[in-house]
């Protein structure tokens, strides 16, 4: 299989790219990787932008990006640029264009860079299947030519940067019908721009493929790296981010798996996090993502991989036996890391989704409940509730009373040289050195292990991969923990990194559950440790969500908010969680305005989409069900809609007793 979407799959190298001038701050070629946010406010408050652009600015940001959805917006960024520069302020200004070509060739002349959207710059979306020869598609192909050239010949004329970014959610109809909606659909909607530019000899171009589902954006930007060597086209930088990723830890934790599983294999040369907060906030967390890579080239050596056992882009699950409830059909599983824990009492649990009730005496566990508990070396004194097990060290489960109620975590070693075993689930904990071929033979007779796989190595996801490609490679069928550990660092750069690290893996439909811990909070006082435990859980369900390998919660895909938003996002997605968030499995898309609408928000079951002032338009899907409902009724109209489709249900009562 062609893999050439990277320079190498076990070694970091950064993709070999074009240096693109976006004003005076170059992108791409030896140049770092670069930050960038997008204001918030209407381009016609100039001084609201100018203050906005200045606080993104000092926390971190290297280019700026303002919507331009008309000529006189794009007229504005004259003055909104004037005044920056007054102040001193010489961030490149980028004008994000969707629909209008005449405010693009206007915001040409003004601004460093223009950003256009193949899927709506020359075309109107109408959801509909049209069918194409050869010959009306490529009379469809010269009238966007027609449409384009005269953009590409002003940005030429002026030094002006382009980026063509293509977005999941906004394909046009034409290229849906030839192509479908899949991620060659989305290589091939920015290739068809591409090639002009080039037949014209402009090459100052940055290239995107934004999605909100995780998988499918990996995928076209692999494809895309893959696609431009191929044709022999010019090396461009990439744009990386995903598109309409939410807020909070949702947000950060689905834009890491995106991002960041690019990142490991060097692709990405500028990212922009899309958070439903002040864009302010967004540059912080790209550099934390991005400064992980600063010293990764001095990793310990991988061996390079001989034989890739899956396809990059497209989606398949490792095919693994089931051993327990672990691998086969099941979702990946989550285990909670409680072995820094001493005298373990029933509350305990709270921090790994199982609430005990001392009134009740009962245990009530909610939708982030863990399957599995790491206990160690101190073992729980007591029975614990159904749907949850533990696992001890292999030395305390041998000298355990009843070796049935409980799962052994050996060695590697300890797995080879020992034959006491529990009839039914074996967890062998493993790193890369341990898959030795003896240890492979004994494994492909043993239908009762389940391996977890670790790594110290700083390039912790490819070898991970390795891993995983080596069992592959040696057909077996063994399911696989992913286990990372980390030290004292930034809860911060924990969140992130392992969204990176597991996300990544799961991505590539690799993993069957996984296995957090940290050394954070060593010699702290156990509710510090309850608190950690508590967060690192919450942290495993996100990262198997963002990778859309186990949903168990509702998914909000809400955009950044921009210049054309017509309401407050964050006041509203906060409201509408707030009634919403107990959905487990709904997706619910909340766009700020038509352009983010039907198209961004593609995997979204309903949409809440604003369409004027005061007004909301509610989707099924991608169908408009109701148009113009006033602002202060629609999210009560949203939950009937939900109702309608026998898709509501209360949100459950917990007693007090269970919540405090």
């Amino acid at each position: 299989m062609n893999n050439t979407y990277c320079r190498s799959l076990t070694e970091y190298l950064r993709r070999q790219t074009r240096e693109v001038y976006i004003g005076e701050i170059p992108l791409g070629g030896n140049n770092p990787i670069r930050v960038q946010s997008m204001t918030t406010f209407d381009t016609m408050d100039t001084l609201g932008s100018v203050e906005q652009t200045i606080r993104m600015v000092e926390a971190g940001c290297e280019y700026v990006r303002i919507t331009a959805p008309s000529v006189k917006e794009a007229e504005n960024l004259k003055n909104i640029k004037a005044e920056l520069r007054r102040r001193g302020y010489q961030v490149p200004l980028i004008a994000d264009i969707h629909f209008t070509p005449n405010a693009a060739e206007l915001a040409a002349r003004i601004v460093e860079k223009v950003r256009i959207n193949p899927g709506n710059y020359a075309d109107k979306k109408r959801f509909e299947i049209i069918e194409y020869t050869d010959a009306t598609y490529q009379a469809e192909l010269d009238r966007i030519r027609e449409r384009f050239i005269p953009l590409v010949k002003i940005c030429k004329e002026y030094g002006t940067a382009m980026r063509i970014g293509t977005n999941h959610g906004s394909l046009s109809d034409r290229i849906l019908s030839r192509y479908g909606d899949t991620p060659l659909g989305m290589v091939e909607s920015a290739l068809e721009f591409l090639r002009i530019c080039e037949d014209l000899n402009y090459y100052d171009i940055v290239l995107s493929m934004k999605a909100s589902n995780t998988q499918v954006m990996v995928q076209a930007y692999r494809l895309l790296a893959q696609k431009l060597e191929e044709e022999g086209l010019q090396p461009y930088p990439f744009h990386l981010g995903v598109t309409e990723a939410g807020e909070g830890e949702d947000g950060r934790i689905k834009s890491a798996v995106g991002i960041g599983t690019l990142l490991e294999d060097g692709i990405g040369d500028t990212v922009r996090v899309s958070l439903t907060e002040a864009p302010e906030f967004e540059a912080p967390v790209a550099r934390l993502l991005i400064d992980r890579y600063a010293d990764r080239a001095g990793h310990q050596p991988i061996k390079p991989v001989c034989q890739v056992p899956l396809n990059p882009f497209a989606y398949s699950r490792r095919e693994t036996q089931e051993v327990g409830n672990i691998g086969g059909q099941n979702v990946p599983r989550v285990v909670a890391d409680l072995s820094r824990l001493t005298n373990i009492q029933y509350a305990d649990l709270k921090c790994v989704g199982h609430l005990y009730s001392m009134l009740l005496d009962k245990f009530n566990m909610n939708d982030l409940g863990a399957d599995y508990i790491y206990t160690g070396q101190n073992p729980i004194s007591f029975m614990l509730p159904n749907g949850l097990k533990e696992i001890v060290d292999y030395p305390v489960w041998l000298s355990a009373l009843n070796r049935l109620d409980r799962y052994p975590c050996m060695r590697a070693k300890e797995y080879v040289n020992n034959p006491e075993q529990h009839p039914e689930v074996n967890f062998v904990l493993v790193t890369i050195n341990d898959l030795t071929e003896p240890f492979l033979y004994k494994l492909r007779a043993d239908s009762s292990v389940v391996l977890m796989i670790e790594t110290t190595n700083a390039h912790a996801m490819a070898e991970l991969r390795k891993c995983f490609f080596r069992l592959m490679n040696n057909g077996l069928q063994t399911p696989v923990i992913i286990k990372r550990s980390f030290p004292k660092q930034l809860a911060e750069q924990t969140q992130l990194y392992a969204s990176t690290d597991v996300g990544g893996l799961l991505i590539d439909g690799l993993g069957d559950g996984v296995l957090l811990s940290t050394e954070l909070l060593v010699d702290k006082p156990k509710p510090e440790w309850l608190h950690e435990i508590d967060q690192l859980n919450r942290l495993s369900f996100g990262i198997l969500q963002a990778a859309r390998t186990r949903m168990s919660k509702t998914e909000y895909i809400s955009c950044p908010s921009c210049g054309r938003t017509l309401f407050d996002l964050q006041e509203t997605t906060a409201m509408i969680r707030k009634r919403t968030d107990h959905l487990k499995g709904v997706k619910i898309g909340i766009m700020g305005c038509i352009v983010n609408g039907p198209g961004e928000m593609a995997d979204a079951d309903y949409g809440y989409v604003g369409v004027g002032k005061g007004k909301i338009a509610l989707y099924r899907g991608q169908s408009v069900i109701k148009k113009s409902v006033p602002e202060d009724a629609a999210v009560d109209e949203l939950i009937e809609l939900i109702k309608e489709d026998n898709r509501w249900v209360e949100p459950a009562t917990i007693p007090v007793e269970l919540t405090s």
